[in-house]
Order: C-alpha cells, then sequence, then structure tokens
C-alpha cells in the first residue's frame, strides 16, 4: 500500500517527504532521541530472517533501549539468563556521531549488561533506512535492517 501511495506523489510531494525525513534524522542524532524498527535480522549461522514488526531499538538521550530477537550461538551464557533476546535498557557507555558520506551517518555505540558487553554500529541514512549491526563479546554477531521513526 506504502508502494501505491508513493508511486502516486508528485515529485514535489516526495521532496517534501526526504526533507522531512533528513530532519528526523538529523535532529534524531543531535538530540540523541531516535526510533529504530526493526524489520529483519541478519544471523551469523541462520541467514537472513523476517521479524515481527514489535522490535525495536531506542535512544533516549545517554540511554539505550534495546528489544531485538537474537538467533546464534552464546559461547558463555550466564544460568538462568533472564531474558531472551537483546532486550535491556542500560545507560551508554560509549556514543560517537560521524558523517561519513554525504546521505549517511555512523553511530558507535557500547553498552554493557550484567550478560555481556555489546557494540553497535548503526549506519543512518538520510532517507530513514538504518543498518545496525551489533557484536557481543559471548555471542555471536548479528545485523538488523529497519526505518527511524518519529516517536
Amino acid at each position: 500500500m506504502a508502494f501505491l501511495l508513493a508511486s502516486c506523489a508528485t515529485p514535489q510531494e516526495r521532496a517534501e517527504r526526504q526533507a522531512q525525513m533528513r530532519q528526523t534524522v538529523e535532529q534524531g542524532i543531535a538530540s540523541r532521541h531516535l526510533h529504530i524498527d526493526i524489520r529483519s535480522m541478519n544471523t551469523l549461522r541462520y541467514g537472513a530472517r523476517a521479524v515481527s514488526p514489535d522490535f525495536f531499538l531506542e535512544l533516549r538521550g545517554d540511554t539505550l533501549r534495546s528489544y531485538l530477537p537474537y538467533l546464534g550461538q552464546a559461547h558463555l551464557a550466564p544460568m538462568a539468563s533472564p531474558s531472551i533476546g537483546l532486550n535491556f535498557e542500560v545507560p551508554m557507555l560509549h556514543y560517537a556521531a560521524s558523517r561519513v558520506k554525504a546521505n549517511r551517518s555512523l553511530l558507535e555505540i557500547e553498552a554493557k549488561t550484567q550478560e555481556d558487553y555489546y557494540c553497535f554500529s548503526i549506519e543512518v541514512y538520510d532517507t530513514g533506512e538504518a543498518n545496525i549491526r551489533v557484536r557481543m563479546q559471548n555471542r555471536d554477531p548479528i545485523s538488523f535492517d529497519g526505518w527511524v521513526t518519529e516517536r
């Protein structure tokens, strides 16, 4: 349906939507308030998978809120782990944002929970598209594709 609506839009309307999304992305990165809805995950051992629309990654100032699925192998798992997936809300240990190309920004985030140490590398395009790569000490890496949304 979105494709149908996009194809009916005039070039001016598309340009206005693109400008609005670019502004949303730039403001979200500058203020550290960014919400990314996840649409698929790419696993090391099991290939690409579509995911339900419930999953997200969110920046709220100095806090990282992660509600992401995980499919992979744990090299060292804590006994009686309280969560399934990458589900946590913690302060960020490190945050760096840079503009790597004219249409793309790169966010580097580090966070630590009781279960693991996480390194997030997030590419955010001016179109609102986002690619998230997650490296962990005790699990296989995983990546996600999604879209920036206004919340």
